[in-house]
């Protein structure tokens, strides 16, 4: 757990408005959800989560499910780690497949 808070603390540069980088997110996406979910995120322990496979979802469910997790799954909650601001990035990045 240290490890990943060494890691996410380096990687995450958040400004004064709460928000990181947008680079830095997308590299969180792709390296720390893509260590489950697959480096190209079709799946791998963790489901696809390109935007055709969370298409059930909407941003704000999404967000919450970044920041809360999935009890009684390998998807941890993220909330002691990134901000809801973050959380809401992230969810429309995968539901765009862009950058936001």
């Amino acid at each position: 757990m240290r490890s990943l808070v060494f890691l996410l603390a380096s990687t995450l540069m958040v400004s004064a408005s709460d928000i990181a980088d947008p680079d830095a997110l997308e590299h969180l996406v792709r390296q720390d959800c893509g260590s489950c979910h697959g480096l190209t995120l079709k799946g791998g322990l963790g489901p696809d989560i390109r935007p055709d496979a969370l298409s059930h979802y909407d941003p704000d469910t999404l967000a919450i499910v970044v920041l809360d997790g999935i009890p009684g799954t390998a998807m941890p909650p993220w909330r002691p780690l990134i901000s809801e601001a973050e959380a809401q990035w992230i969810a429309d990045y995968l539901l765009s497949g862009t950058q936001p």
